[in-house]
């Protein structure tokens, strides 16, 4: 005798529910639409912010800057387009105030083109310290190549970047740390050592008890020592009784002014690149170059030539 298999039945209300599953379908989400990213778009973010305060780089890449204005000079028809190969783009960063009235900082940008870099070497300028002309690895700085998104009719670019870890900071000791914020991108101009060899100012500090030190500028080719005391005396900056002491420390920091312009004059005698220096800094072509104004950028209200006192002014701003 044949078996007969038996169906089993679902409650009513069991299959409905399962009826209702099968129908339920999940709605799709909306679609997102990512903007592409520009070739030469992180450009400017990919060199180190030169000079400025670590505590403050952060307040700097808060906001979206724009520089497409740079981006279009690599186009057809811009400043960079079709330079190569004997010319590359040389790129430093440092920051300006946005305003006088705003307290922001802003990126600016400095393009040299040129057929080898500016200078392998930075300069390190403290107040009330001497000059230091160190090379860029001594702060852990370099040339670095820039990689676009896509490379074609593009020239060679570089940019001064920096591999210091901001982690590492807490580490280090304080006058190490100083002088980063104290780096100035620096090339050798003719002018500037020039200058330094005609530098008749003499500025330093005379102790006095209880008052505070007496901050002293004199120029030795104007100024006479006799004279510039007693008008501090006259002026009461300075006591009678402290004029021999006062006069005998002038004269000691003129004397060393002298030495210093001497020692520049032949340190530039003695250079065997100053000469293809000079040529480099004569020929070679330096841009400036602000971020567009966006609204949601601070206000720019200025815009200037000058980049720092080794470049001078650029040629044009961007």
């Amino acid at each position: 005798m044949s078996k007969v298999s038996k169906r089993k039945t679902l409650p009513a209300a069991t299959e409905e529910a399962t009826t209702r599953r099968t129908k339920r379908v999940k709605a799709s989400p909306p679609p997102q639409y990512v903007e592409e990213q520009r070739n030469l778009q992180d450009l400017w973010k990919a060199a180190f912010l030169v000079g400025t305060e670590w505590d403050r780089l952060d307040s700097v890449y808060k906001y979206n800057w724009d520089f497409r204005n740079l981006e279009k000079e690599f186009e057809e028809g811009g400043k960079f387009y079709g330079i190569g190969p004997t010319n590359k783009v040389y790129i430093f960063a440092a920051t300006e105030t946005a305003s006088t009235a705003l307290p922001e900082l802003l990126p600016t940008l400095a393009a040299v083109v040129a057929p080898r870099p500016p200078s392998m070497e930075i300069a390190i300028n403290a107040v009330q310290r001497e000059e230091e002309i160190v090379p860029l690895k001594h702060m852990k700085m370099d040339w670095m190549p820039y990689i676009p998104l896509a490379k074609s009719n593009l020239p060679q670019i570089f940019v001064m970047g920096c591999t210091q870890r901001k982690t590492s900071l807490k580490q280090m000791k304080v006058e190490r740390l100083m002088k980063f914020q104290y780096c100035v991108p620096y090339i050798m101009n003719p002018k500037v050592e020039e200058e330094k060899e005609r530098d008749a100012d003499v500025e330093f500090f005379f102790p006095r008890e209880p008052q505070p030190p007496l901050n002293c500028e004199f120029n030795w080719e104007v100024d006479e020592v006799e004279t510039y005391t007693d008008n501090l005396i006259e002026e009461e900056e300075l006591s009678p009784d402290e004029k021999e002491e006062f006069m005998e420390i002038l004269k000691e920091e003129v004397k060393k002014s002298k030495r210093k312009m001497m020692d520049a004059r032949k340190k530039r005698m003695e250079n065997p690149n100053y000469e293809e220096a000079a040529t480099y800094y004569g020929n070679k072509k330096l841009y400036k170059i602000y971020p567009v104004q966006t609204p949601d950028t601070p206000m720019i209200e200025n815009r200037c030539h000058y980049v720092n006192r080794y470049y001078r002014n650029a040629h044009e701003i961007i």
